[in-house]
């Protein structure tokens, strides 16, 4: 069964090609929950097979993570927290998430629009807390490209080495996954302390 699965996303992937993992990417960085694994992976692994380049895949799933936080960003910075509290709960973000956002945001500056691409969570969203404080837009387009492109990065990476051994992909996928997100996880906790610990001496 799950054999089954992961082949269907690896045929969907190849037969959208580059512009389907942009369209997935895009999606993945604004309010719908479209998981990036699904689309980056896979493409590692195409790659792997000689069926994509895994370079213009990675700057596909980059553009295409850019393109929906900016999207996210002009949406938030025109209609407002009042209306982003109102009705995001409609759209999957619900005020409780916002406070978090906001908080989260608010506690690293601007280059947590950098190392918000990188927390399970937080990543699809961060860029709402950046444009309700109209933070500047290059700004903004340069730390998402470079958080967004590690993490596709990432992901392409994992698809391509597993492609050495085809059990990676059915066995042991979950366990990839989630061992990266740990990972990260680990990375992001031991800044966040070392923020704290700057702040502190200030």
């Amino acid at each position: 069964m799950i054999g089954e699965v992961i082949k269907f996303i690896l045929d969907l992937v190849e037969a959208w090609g580059y512009f389907g993992i942009f369209a997935m990417m895009f999606l993945e960085s604004t309010f719908f929950p479209f998981p990036s694994e699904v689309a980056m992976i896979p493409a590692g692994y195409l790659a792997f097979q000689g069926k994509m380049n895994i370079w213009l895949a990675i700057l596909a799933g980059t553009s295409g993570s850019l393109a929906g936080a900016i999207f996210n960003y002009f949406l938030a910075r025109s209609l407002g927290r009042k209306f982003l509290i109102k009705y995001g709960k409609y759209v999957f973000v619900s005020e409780k998430s916002i406070i978090k956002l906001e908080n989260f945001f608010q506690s690293h500056g601007h280059i947590s629009t950098f190392t918000g691409r990188l927390v399970p969570g937080i990543r699809q969203l961060i860029s709402l807390p950046a444009g309700l404080s109209r933070m500047n837009v290059t700004e903004f387009s340069i730390y998402t490209t470079l958080g967004a492109g590690i993490w596709v990065a990432i992901l392409a990476a994992l698809g391509y080495f597993a492609g050495a051994n085809e059990e990676l992909w059915k066995g042991y996928l979950k366990e990839i996954i989630i061992t990266v997100l740990v990972l990260l996880v680990i990375g992001i906790i031991i800044y966040i302390k070392n923020h704290k610990r700057k702040n502190a001496k200030i």
